[in-house]
């Protein structure tokens, strides 16, 4: 009998496609992985086109949130505000850095050499922090929302003291989407393909793992899904409120666009298609869409280097000086990982 995989199907006989835990001695009952599965482990999608968006991403957003988080720091006398950009900025990093290994990952020919612990720890950040930054995003939006379209009950909101309860709630979701990750195991060995997967392959209907199904669906709902309308909602009241004024208010309908827009293209498609692969994983057993919710998740990655900039578009609609001081700041951090890489090549070269 078979049972569902993330990307195959659990069955009780063995065969060249088997699938075993890598500290295993004997071989337990086989993993039948299928041709799309197969093809897409030894493709240019996963081992080419995905870990170098991954390190373009990397490139660009942690110089940028680095910086941002500085001037959060120096800068910025509104705590309320540098409270949910703050978040935001950690937020993005925490995701920057599994995507370092992620990309390591697929570039090895999807062969993952840390260990289990580190399979875990990583896949638990990558998807808690998604939920994050959804979140978080969501909470700028309501903020906006609240000044903008109720500017009466928003002098009288505790801006402090209600930022701080909401970036404190988005970390408590963080700490219970990463939870199932860190206690499942994460890292299979595939016999055939002579390597070690990480998250990619899963017995989804042994005991141990089952519940992931119904946990992701829920998750990506309340984590993406209803932000993803809430904003929308927002963003039309919000521009709807600001035409009627005879102020200019451009800077300000951009950054309230920039949010909206990564929604759109960064966390409306991961949502859509993660809602409906695992729909169909637990209705049907297929995983027909796989492939493409994989393409929608790195390209949900891209929000971390476009967050920034939503800072950058408060600082100018607030009229303060700190655009210049985060172009400055942000070229230098740029430069300093240049020259750390730089460096770490040449040694390199000299070692080999």
């Amino acid at each position: 009998s078979c049972s569902l995989t993330i990307r195959g199907k659990f069955c009780s006989f063995d065969d060249q496609n088997l699938i075993q835990t890598p500290d295993s001695t004997s071989p337990p009952d086989g993993y039948s992985l299928n041709n799309i599965s197969t093809a897409y482990l030894n493709g240019p999608l996963s081992m080419r086109v995905i870990p170098i968006t991954y390190l373009i991403v990397v490139t660009v957003g942690i110089p940028a949130n680095i910086t941002v988080l500085c001037l959060l720091i120096t800068k910025v006398r509104k705590v309320s505000s540098a409270l949910l950009y703050s978040s935001l900025a950690v937020t993005d990093l925490l995701l920057l850095l599994t995507l370092l290994f992620k990309a390591s990952y697929h570039l090895h020919g999807n062969n993952w050499v840390l260990g289990e612990a580190a399979c875990r720890v990583v896949t638990a950040c990558f998807y808690g922090n998604l939920y994050c930054s959804a979140l978080t995003l969501t909470c700028i939006t309501l903020k906006r929302h609240l000044a903008v379209v109720h500017p009466f009950q928003y002098i009288t909101f505790p801006k402090i003291t209600g930022t701080a309860w909401a970036a404190s709630a988005v970390w408590g979701v963080f700490g219970v989407a990463i939870l199932p990750e860190l206690l499942v195991q994460q890292s299979y060995w595939l016999h055939r393909l002579n390597r070690t997967s990480c998250h990619d392959v899963l017995p989804l209907k042994d005991k141990s793992h089952n519940f992931l199904l119904y946990y992701h669906l829920v998750l990506t709902v309340l984590c993406i899904l209803v932000p993803l309308v809430v904003t929308a909602v927002c963003f039309i009241r919000i521009i709807k409120e600001l035409t009627r004024s005879d102020y200019d208010w451009a800077m300000y309908i951009k950054a309230n666009s920039l949010v909206f827009g990564i929604f759109l293209v960064c966390f409306l498609p991961a949502g859509v298609l993660h809602f409906l692969h695992h729909v169909q994983l637990s209705l049907n057993g297929t995983d027909s869409l796989y492939v493409y919710f994989n393409v929608a998740v790195c390209l949900c990655c891209l929000h971390a280097c476009l967050d920034p900039f939503l800072f950058f578009l408060m600082s100018q609609s607030t009229g303060t000086k700190l655009y210049s001081e985060f172009q400055r700041k942000h070229l230098e951090c740029i430069n300093l990982m240049t020259r750390t890489f730089t460096v770490v090549h040449i040694q390199r070269e000299r070692n080999h």
